[in-house]
């Protein structure tokens, strides 16, 4: 199982208590600037912060993140990437060893690219179980996540198109308006 988490605007004891709850055993963070007006998440305290409970931490934006050093963040394209796709693999390794949380500053799921790239194809091409943690601590099933934004793209259960297909489309809007895609 892989769970994701947005720091948002959280308080350390917070977002502690959000990662601690599911046991976590280390913080994967996808952002490509690992930086926070809240001294909390910036990365080198995140890190020690986090190493002193016993939580491990690697950066992962430089494979993970969600804009691109040159050009417009293409979520697509980016999926396609050699660096991605690595990157995509270290988490599976280290999933496969200890409980992994990816972190992002975006609190909804649906307005992060740590859900709507990498989530997205952890859970498309490799059928990895992912969850969402919530502000409050739900877990939200992946699955659940998308069932939202379809609603939120007007599903309308279309009978001609499979919902692999809507989700698509609905993938491809949201990031658009995200300013993240085509």
């Amino acid at each position: 199982m892989i769970f994701s988490v947005g720091h948002s605007n959280l308080t350390w004891d917070h977002f502690r208590s959000l990662i601690e709850a599911p046991d976590i055993g280390v913080v994967l963070d996808v952002r490509s600037t690992p930086r926070s007006r809240l001294h909390h998440f910036n990365k080198p305290e995140l890190r020690y912060r986090l190493n002193s409970i016993g939580i491990s931490y690697v950066h992962m934006g430089d494979q993970l993140g969600g804009r691109p050093t040159s050009g417009a963040a293409d979520y697509e394209t980016m999926a396609t990437t050699a660096p991605f796709l690595d990157g995509i693999a270290k988490v599976l390794e280290i999933a496969g060893r200890c409980r992994p949380a990816l972190v992002c500053a975006e609190h909804e799921p649906l307005e992060c690219h740590r859900c709507l790239l990498v989530a997205r194809h952890l859970v498309e091409h490799h059928g990895a179980q992912v969850v969402h943690i919530q502000r409050d601590g739900r877990i939200e099933p992946h699955e659940d996540t998308e069932d939202r934004l379809l609603s939120k793209w007007g599903d309308g259960g279309d009978l001609f198109r499979t919902r692999a297909e809507r989700l698509a489309v609905a993938y491809r809007l949201q990031a658009r308006r995200l300013g993240a895609g085509k």
